[in-house]
């Protein structure tokens, strides 16, 4: 992002890892994650997709895309109502072909998914529950893959490395990578809602329970590396602003500048405020001259439309 840095004013290296565009409904993070919750092991005989989310859910999108090319049924639990079922996401929800189930609160939603699941094994199918946000240990090796492509594409820099974090599963991906090339870039954590204290402590376990699914006993040299990884981490809240899909005035402005100084589209719920960490970084003098800052674009532009 040459002509962002110019606008900045930095002679470091700026990048981006274009994860937004992996291809599968309208792509993101949750590709990733899916390939491997998705594994054909894993959908032996089964029928339905039951997961669930918020409304304008980008994980609800991308699994019913993948549902869709598959030939499976899928079942979304969301809680709430959308302002306008025809805007964003939860248009999309829709286009894809996904039923939709409608709950209360964040609480009721995994009650709901096994609800439905036990419905559809009811009426002679089978279903398979994907976790909200496919933030598990299986998904998170998604991106271990993701690092390998990072470490290759950075050469020999040591770059920082800006994503948005909140189930975690992104940031465990990345720490195990870490761990397992013995490649220590600097991980940022841009918390789109919890605590930042939070974000780290799940994707540390969540990392933990990914090493210990690609080692024979219990894993524990491996273990050990994540620890270390983990520990040198930096996560962040301080981008939240008045909370989980609120915009803020600096996530508004990195929108408008990774737009028009470098053709790339954020979203205001997690893509903008992570971008707004790492401008925060360039101003205040953390990415000085030679180094090499690195956006891992982690997706959810229908949001811009909802």
């Amino acid at each position: 992002m040459p002509a962002l840095a110019a606008h900045l004013g930095t002679a470091a290296r700026l990048s981006v890892k274009a994860d937004a565009w992996t291809g599968l409904g309208l792509g993101g993070n949750k590709v990733r994650k899916l390939e491997y919750e998705l594994a054909p092991p894993r959908l032996q005989g089964i029928t339905d997709l039951v997961t669930g989310g918020g409304p304008h859910s980008n994980h609800c999108r991308v699994t019913a895309a993948a549902a869709a090319r598959l030939g499976l049924g899928c079942t979304l639990v969301v809680n709430g109502e959308p302002d306008d079922e025809r805007r964003g996401n939860a248009r999309l929800h829709r286009l894809l072909g996904a039923r939709i189930v409608t709950v209360a609160d964040r609480v009721d939603r995994d009650w709901a998914m096994t609800e439905e699941a036990d419905r559809i094994g009811a009426g002679g199918g089978r279903a398979l529950v994907v976790p909200i946000g496919a933030s598990t240990a299986r998904g998170a090796l998604g991106y271990v893959h993701a690092l390998v492509e990072l470490h290759t594409e950075a050469g020999k820099a040591r770059p920082s490395i800006f994503t948005s974090s909140s189930s975690g599963g992104t940031l465990a991906g990345l720490i195990l990578g870490c761990a397992i090339l013995g490649w220590r870039p600097g991980l940022v954590g841009v918390s789109a809602d919890e605590t930042a204290a939070h974000v780290k402590e799940t994707a540390t376990g969540l990392a933990v329970s990914a090493a210990r699914l690609l080692q024979d006993g219990d894993g524990r040299a491996l273990v050990s590396r994540v620890l270390e990884v983990a520990e040198a981490v930096i996560t962040t809240d301080d981008f939240v602003g008045p909370g989980y899909g609120n915009a803020t005035p600096e996530s508004d402005e990195a929108i408008a500048l990774f737009g028009a100084r470098a053709g790339v589209i954020l979203d205001p719920v997690y893509t903008g405020k992570a971008a707004a960490a790492m401008i925060a970084w360039i101003r205040d003098g953390r990415i000085r001259e030679g180094d090499h800052a690195i956006f891992l674009h982690t997706g959810g532009h229908p949001a811009l439309f909802r």
